[in-house]
């Protein structure tokens, strides 16, 4: 990749950045579907690198918005990465 196309960054990370959490931080704030456990850093990494992105049920989504520090308007639509 030529330095004239950017660095390719996710919303995600940029918004886990600024909010001061590592991948393993926002993981273990954001509860797995069946709300037993938490998801895991690598689930938050494959977003980050854009290998999926996340289906997420409502509490997740709030968890993710309340973790971030953001609101539901504020989260990204998509969270694969984009040239910056």
């Amino acid at each position: 990749m030529s330095e004239e196309q950017g660095e390719l960054v996710s919303p995600l990370k940029i918004l886990r950045l600024k909010a001061g959490l590592t991948q393993a931080d926002l993981a273990a704030r954001i509860p797995d579907k069946a709300g037993n456990k938490t998801l895991s850093a690598r689930a938050i990494s494959a977003w980050e690198r854009g290998e999926y992105q996340p289906e997420l049920t409502i509490p997740q989504v709030k968890a993710l918005c309340k973790a971030l520090e953001i609101t539901l308007d504020e989260l990204p639509d998509d969270m694969r990465p984009t040239n910056i």
